[in-house]
């Protein structure tokens, strides 16, 4: 069924009316289907015998009325029957020769078949209910929304009842006209930079930091640089970064403010000897049998595990830290991992 858009304005509709429209147009298609199928096998041999049957009845009915009417005939001429009897033998006899001539062409086609332009109209029937089937198939999947990927719903754009358009030009707020939701994956962040140019020298794609947002401060996340523009901001003399969070969780949320502190890259040798940080002896301690050491970052102690490589004048070569962080040296027996610390020497 098709209908001009003015006759779509102000009309309501209900799923179930495009349901039952899909059904019908299939109950269509399988008729006209079915109807194909018959005129292109033909008939059956049984069909063929039943024509041959009724055929075989009317002529034996029509050899006993061209007698009846015969015997009509000469009693008529007797003076024994009347005129109306002649007139109904005679309406009798035409209409069985009337019954035999249009059952012998019945029985001729059955055995023929019907004809290749039958056929072919019926191929044309079929393709186009088809074609209603499908159009009415679509009005069934446009009442249904579903979600080009997984994500999580952050705006509704739409409200019950207004009239959204297939277009996806910008609106006036500035987000697609044809949307109803605005979605997010959660579990894929990046934190956008704009690195000055004078420090974009410093920093590699795949580089790790750690990022941290305002809302919550104390909480810290792998980041790591996933892609850096090909091209500088001429009027910022900026070059953005992009930082993938590896390991975001449900704290996080679009358009917060994010800080990202790049760790420095570790140095690569080709010397024999193990490569790694020096660092006091005692700032190692065991902890549920790894050795760990204690890192002070923004205000906090931060525990990081190492592992021990050999013992070094002034210290232990150790591995698990970039260098340049500040380790403490001598931590109390019961400090933990994210507990405030205060420097001495710093209010």
């Amino acid at each position: 069924m098709r209908r001009s858009l003015a006759a779509w304005l102000g009309l309501a509709w209900r799923k179930e009316e495009f349901l039952a429209q899909y059904q019908q147009a299939k109950g269509a298609v399988e008729s006209t289907r079915a109807r194909l199928s018959q005129l292109e096998h033909g008939s059956r041999p049984e069909e063929v015998q039943q024509a041959q049957h009724n055929l075989d009845e009317a002529r034996a009915t029509l050899a006993n009325d061209r007698l009846t009417l015969s015997r009509t005939k000469d009693l008529l001429a007797q003076g024994v029957l009347s005129r109306q009897a002649l007139d109904d033998a005679t309406a009798k006899f035409e209409s069985s020769q009337q019954r035999v001539h249009s059952l012998e062409q019945g029985y001729q086609l059955s055995k023929i078949g019907p004809r290749q332009e039958e056929i072919d109209r019926a191929h044309g029937d079929l393709a186009e209910a088809q074609g209603r089937a499908d159009f009415a198939k679509a009005q069934l999947d446009a009442t249904i929304i579903r979600a080009p990927v997984n994500g999580t719903i952050l705006e509704r754009t739409a409200e019950k009842g207004e009239l959204i358009t297939a277009q996806f030009a910008s609106s006036a707020e500035g987000g697609p006209q044809g949307s109803v939701v605005s979605l997010a994956d959660l579990t894929d962040l990046q934190v956008e930079l704009d690195i000055a140019q004078d420090d974009f020298s410093k920093l590699s794609h795949n580089q790790k930091g750690v990022v941290t947002v305002d809302a919550f401060p104390d909480r810290k996340y792998d980041g790591v640089i996933a892609e850096i523009s090909p091209e500088a901001n001429r009027q910022k003399a900026t070059v953005q970064v992009k930082v993938q969070i590896q390991n975001p969780d449900e704290y996080l949320r679009p358009e917060m403010n994010a800080t990202v502190k790049f760790l420095a890259n570790e140095v690569k040798t080709t010397n024999s000897q193990p490569s790694g940080v020096v660092v006091p002896t005692t700032a190692v301690r065991d902890h549920n049998g790894k050795k760990v050491v204690f890192l002070a970052f923004n205000g906090k102690a931060l525990m990081r595990e190492v592992q021990v490589k050999s013992q070094r004048s002034g210290g232990l070569l150790v591995q698990g830290l970039n260098g340049g962080e500040s380790v403490i040296t001598t931590a109390p027996q019961d400090l933990k991992d994210g507990q405030k610390i205060k420097i001495k020497g710093q209010s």
